[in-house]
């Protein structure tokens, strides 16, 4: 499963690239994708990356909404860029892509947390995502 962690530990990276530059994500992976075809010291983008930033792109207000709901104490601009992204990438992938097991993605973002983040942030990251994960089903269905 190594190929889905370098996927999504990239998708997480161009997430990040595009809330630090201000620069919608697609845009981000465009980039990424036109470099690793030009400068052979460029990794390729896999497909499972691109599958996860374009979904998260599709489903990118109501991810924030769902976070910004549901993180206690916490406004969505205040969080940590990293955790407020692992939270998108995370939220993305818990609750619309079906193939991965949920506690495959809760441990991946636990992770990507515990290299990228604060020592307060696995816990946060875990918390937020541990509740998407109860909340799914409903989520899903109260899609606009």
């Amino acid at each position: 499963m190594a190929a889905r962690n370098t996927a999504r530990k990239r998708a997480f990276q161009i997430l990040f690239e595009g809330d630090q530059r201000g620069t919608d994500v697609l845009t981000v992976l465009a980039d990424w994708v036109r470099l690793s075809r030009t400068d052979t010291r460029q990794p390729p983008v896999s497909e499972y990356t691109m599958q996860l930033v374009e979904g998260y792109a599709e489903r990118a207000r109501r991810i924030d909404d769902l976070i910004a709901q549901y993180a206690v104490g916490w406004t969505i601009d205040r969080m940590p860029v990293v955790d407020r992204n692992l939270l998108r990438l995370g939220a993305y992938e818990l609750i619309w892509e079906d193939e991965t097991p949920d506690a495959v993605v809760l441990d991946e973002m636990v992770q990507l947390a515990k290299e990228f983040s604060t020592d307060e942030s696995p816990a946060f990251v875990n918390g937020l995502l541990g509740r998407f994960k109860e909340l799914k089903a409903s989520l899903r269905r109260e899609e606009p």
